[in-house]
């Protein structure tokens, strides 16, 4: 446990080459983006300021793509094509973890929020501070 609280919880890829680690608190206020890779792909959106992530495997196996206007880098594993965090347009200096990705918890309690991210422009000044070492 780290001293603001948060617990260092390990997640990974579908085929495991790819594993990382998030800073998080015993409670976790999550996004649920309709965007339409957020959409598509199930992602359940944390996200956590550098700090409070690690890639302990896999830098080697991760592919990155880009759309749009190119800020956001969708990370993937190469193998199993499972995007497990990336570095979003919202918040660069930060991470977004997507917690279906992260090992079991029973202690872990999850508050999923919808966030109209199919009208980004309008909604994403309130995820800003997420990367932010007070959040």
């Amino acid at each position: 446990m780290s001293r603001d609280g948060h617990i260092w919880r390990p997640g990974g890829c579908h085929c495991g080459a790819v594993r990382f680690e998030a800073a998080l608190p015993a409670r976790v206020k999550a996004q649920a983006c309709n965007c339409s890779i957020c959409a598509m792909t199930g992602f359940i959106s944390a996200i956590l300021p550098e700090s409070r992530f690690r890639l302990i495997q896999g830098a080697d196996r991760l592919t990155t793509y880009t759309f749009n206007t190119g800020v956001a880098k969708h990370t993937f594993c190469r193998v199993c094509g499972v995007k497990s965090f990336y570095r979003p347009r919202s918040n660069p200096d930060g991470w977004s973890v997507n917690l279906r990705c992260l090992d079991p918890a029973e202690d872990l309690a999850i508050e999923i929020e919808p966030f109209d991210g199919q009208n980004w422009e309008a909604h994403a000044a309130g995820l800003a501070h997420l990367s932010k070492e007070s959040a």
